[in-house]
């Protein structure tokens, strides 16, 4: 997931006892604490009248919205409760590149400060399967939404069984390793915890010499941890690009079932968004129409010839339309095409399911027609 600058909008009166996409909300932050050297767990106070906006299930993710020197960043995070405490909203935010939201984060972000928070969204989660074998595999800190989603199936599921990998530069990068030794004493026998150092080799004391996870690394993590493709065993990966793209294509390769491998993508923070490409005909008359159905009401816009994406036609007059990393990979302007064509690159937060659906990333698609229908809410 990654951040992007915009021009500053106010922020929005919502109505607080109606979960919506839209919308911020001014909430205090109680802690922060250092993980590691470069990543800090931030808890926010979600006050009663809000409870019902920012009520969460594993996996699911909050952009914040911040301002710096006359523009504004936004930043997608993972909501990361502590294994003891699952209602907490809580995020580990990594410091990334200079001048970012994770740079603030890391050296100014104190007790006591507000943060303004879009409500939880997202359809990353488990598979709904009894006495299955849940192999989560986190690269850096996609470990974020993998850890609540193995304390949340293993105290829901008692048959059930997690393996877990982390792969991560050295041991001092493994944020949440204290947690995850916690929650592995109290199910002994049912969490395997394992780590990849790809930048440090501690020889016989660590869990595997230091690589990078290529293809055949990933098939000798499989079969150490039995992941044996099949109804009863179901994947959850999340993390850089090149890894997931790898891992997939082991799973298809060793016969996963698709409907059982959950992935979720991010990218580098401080990593500069690029630019769409410009594939596909433009409309005929050299602009389009776009109407878009969000939190049950309707809003329209015009595309120019020149806007990079729907998304930036529709910001020109809807500020509060939803998005964070413009990259496609983050998922929160993701909607459904209901009427007319777009074309679009590099929709990495869909898969296969979703496009067939007849879902689109709103930050990376253009239009075909002249006429186009989209649904936020579907």
């Amino acid at each position: 997931m990654n951040t992007t600058a915009v021009p500053p909008a106010p922020l929005d009166e919502v109505p607080a006892a109606q979960p919506r996409r839209t919308g911020w909300h001014l909430l205090d932050v109680t802690e922060v604490r250092h993980l590691t050297a470069d990543t800090v767990a931030v808890t926010l106070d979600v006050p009663a009248a809000l409870r019902d906006v920012f009520t969460h299930h594993p996996g699911r993710h909050v952009t914040v919205r911040h301002r710096r020197a006359g523009a504004e960043l936004r930043r997608t995070y993972s909501i990361c409760p502590p294994p003891h405490a699952p209602e907490t909203l809580r995020l580990v935010i990594k410091r990334g590149g200079p001048g970012g939201f994770g740079d603030h984060a890391t050296t100014r972000l104190a007790r006591g400060d507000h943060l303004a928070l879009s409500p939880p969204t997202g359809t990353f989660a488990l598979p709904e399967l009894p006495g299955a074998h849940h192999v989560l595999l986190a690269g850096g800190t996609g470990i974020t939404p993998l850890a609540p989603m193995a304390a949340h199936v293993l105290r829901r599921d008692p048959a059930c069984r997690v393996s877990l990998v982390h792969s991560v530069r050295t041991s001092a990068d493994a944020v949440l390793a204290d947690e995850l030794a916690e929650l592995k004493d109290e199910f002994v026998g049912r969490l395997t915890v394992l780590y990849v150092l790809t930048r440090e080799d501690r020889g016989s004391g660590g869990d595997l010499p230091a690589r990078r996870l290529d293809v055949a690394g990933l098939r000798r993590l499989l079969a150490a941890v039995d992941a044996r493709p099949g109804p009863d065993t179901a994947f959850a990966l999340c993390g850089p690009p090149g890894l997931i793209d790898t891992a997939r294509r082991v799973l298809a390769d060793a016969g996963a079932d698709p409907s059982l491998v959950r992935w979720e993508l991010f990218t580098a923070a401080g990593t500069a968004p690029r630019p769409p490409e410009t594939t596909g005909p433009a409309p005929e008359a050299g602009e389009a129409r776009v109407t878009a159905l969000l939190d049950g009401r309707r809003r329209t816009a015009t595309v120019q010839p020149h806007d990079p994406a729907l998304l930036d036609a529709l910001l020109r007059s809807h500020p509060d339309v939803p998005y964070a990393c413009r990259e496609g990979v983050c998922g929160s302007c993701r909607a459904k095409v209901l009427s007319g064509q777009v074309t679009a690159d590099r929709q990495h937060a869909l898969d296969e399911r979703d496009r067939d659906a007849g879902y689109t990333l709103v930050c990376r698609a253009r239009p075909r027609t002249p006429e186009i229908t989209l649904d936020f809410d579907a």
